[in-house]
């Protein structure tokens, strides 16, 4: 038997997997497709981080889809909610019937002979391949296998845990013991007070230099009126506008007005914070608001567990490990039995799967990224990025909305794939761009493993929901830099003689399913409600 053939492949059973594949039961539900997900269970990121307190730094009503409505009091929702919401989801629009698990793509082979993609996956059993009209690759940006990690000098006489919380264990405990969590951006914020709640003797954030914090509320009060007032589906609605105009007006504001920002975010602070605190020490950064992500602190978890004295934030370097915790540039030393180095991320497109066109290797950081969504000069592939100033998943489903638009034009009008060319518009052409316009130590580290982007559109990666939103429903498909090809003859003729051969010995709808290349059967769209 043969490799089995749908008409889409998603990689990935996260967040944005998900909701690709429901929205491909829903807008296409003539089109075949599978999952494939690497690990045993679906959730992506909200499954794989379990350190204490992980949660959402955006607020659900934009990160949750917007076609399953968040009906949680919770705006800023914790890790276990946010992957209860995804598998629920799943369940609902019939995507987990779809999903292949422990199947780690490890390669993806276009060959336009037969305008098909050919992909392997490693599975407990062995090699498992597949081939697809159409490869959407929703696994984010980032390494799930490991974090980043710094060199910490003499940490072989350090005589405590050194962990990371991309790899939270499961039987560390923190009664009674003195924590520094190496850091400052939304995981050790996220982490600092969870731990202090969990009994810690002692909780030391160390930074180099600030992070940008904004207070916000966990619970949203007017969306709990909203939710009393309206059905499920239309308060959702409602507040999804309220917190899109929040967050496109507060970011507009941050980079326009950028000192009237960080005076505001800074008298925030200061509302809940000891009379004194040297908020321009250990809470002003040296750039200007949205450089770097700014960070949520719900309900001022992290400013409350300051003032109770059972955090401190140190700004300062770390110079090495000790046999009893860290000592610091300053001469300072630092007494810890656990050490957490929440240090960021490394970068990785695609989840490090091998991806070729006509038997050459792609390199992501060499190819300019088409609406957001598609690689230069790669057909029928789609990358699913986030917005850095927003909630992911805003980005996330108009990419799989355009993508399912773009299925069914194919579709309707006989073509086969869509290939991006790039054309750089008129005026001195500058240095490529990386799609994410942010300084963040984790995004300078791994610069070469991300597409860049042009001076103009469609090449040019916004960072506007509203703008995304009008050109993804309103922009027509052919717009002269989509290559769009039919079928090669020699693929067509040798589905014809498949057809043929397969009719005299199989019912009229196997023939059909052969002439596709599809198994009867075998990933079979589900129509949503």
């Amino acid at each position: 038997m043969g490799p089995t053939h749908l008409d889409v492949l998603v990689v990935g059973a996260g967040l944005s997997g998900v909701g690709m594949a429901a929205r491909l039961s829903t807008l296409c539900p003539d089109h075949t497709y599978a999952v494939l997900e690497a690990r045993a269970v679906s959730g992506g990121t909200w499954d794989l981080f379990r350190y204490p307190g992980v949660r959402s730094d955006s607020d659900m009503y934009t990160l949750s889809y917007p076609f399953q409505p968040w009906t949680d009091p919770k705006s800023l929702a914790d890790g276990p909610a946010i992957l209860r919401y995804i598998r629920e989801t799943s369940t609902e629009y019939g995507v987990e019937d779809h999903v292949r698990y422990r199947h780690r793509v490890t390669r993806a082979a276009w060959a336009s002979e037969t305008s098909t993609w050919t992909v392997t996956a490693q599975t407990p059993d062995g090699e498992a391949t597949f081939t697809a009209g159409f490869l959407y690759l929703a696994v984010g940006y980032y390494d799930y296998d490991r974090g980043h990690e710094i060199d910490l000098p003499g940490r072989e006489d350090f005589a405590g845990a050194v962990v990371h919380p991309q790899h939270w264990p499961e039987d560390l405990d923190v009664t009674g013991r003195r924590v520094v969590v190496v850091g400052s951006g939304a995981t050790a914020v996220t982490l600092v007070p969870a731990l202090a709640e969990r009994g810690a003797a002692s909780v030391t954030m160390l930074q180099r230099s600030p992070t940008y914090l904004a207070v916000l509320p966990r619970e949203d009060r007017v969306g709990a009126l909203v939710h009393r007032l309206l059905p499920d589906r239309p308060a959702h609605r409602v507040m999804r506008v309220k917190h899109l105009a929040y967050s496109l007006t507060t970011y507009a504001m941050a980079r326009r007005l950028p000192g009237v920002s960080r005076r505001a975010m800074a008298r925030g602070l200061r509302e809940h914070l000891p009379e004194g605190y040297d908020v321009a020490t250990h809470l002003t950064p040296a750039y200007d608001p949205w450089d770097q992500r700014v960070c949520v602190v719900p309900d001022a978890d992290l400013l409350r567990e300051i003032s109770r004295g059972r955090v401190e934030i140190v700004t300062d370097h770390l110079e090495r490990l000790t046999a009893t915790g860290m000592r610091l540039r300053s001469g300072r030393e630092l007494p810890a039995d656990v050490v957490v180095t929440a240090t960021g991320l490394r970068l990785l497109v695609g989840g490090g799967a091998t991806v070729e066109v006509d038997g050459e290797v792609v390199d992501p950081h060499e190819r300019h990224v088409y609406k957001g969504a598609l690689l230069e000069g790669v057909p029928n592939l789609a990358l699913c990025m986030g917005y850095t100033n927003n909630s992911w998943t805003l980005r996330a489903d108009l990419t799989a909305t355009y993508v399912c638009r773009l299925l069914r034009h194919l579709r309707d009008r006989g073509w086969a794939s869509a290939t991006p060319r790039f054309d750089e518009p008129p005026g001195p052409p500058g240095p490529p761009e990386p799609i994410l316009n942010l300084t963040s130590g984790y995004i300078r580290r791994g610069i070469a493993a991300l597409p860049v982007q042009g001076r103009g559109q469609p090449w040019r990666v916004r960072q506007n929901y509203l703008l995304d939103w009008l050109a993804i429903r309103t922009a027509p498909i052919e717009d002269g830099r989509l290559e769009l090809a039919p079928r090669r003859a020699a693929a067509a003729t040798a589905a014809a003689t498949a057809a043929t051969a397969t009719a005299g010995v199989a019912t009229e709808t196997a023939a059909t399913a052969a002439a596709a290349h599809v198994e009867p059967g075998v990933g079979a769209g589900v129509p949503g409600p």
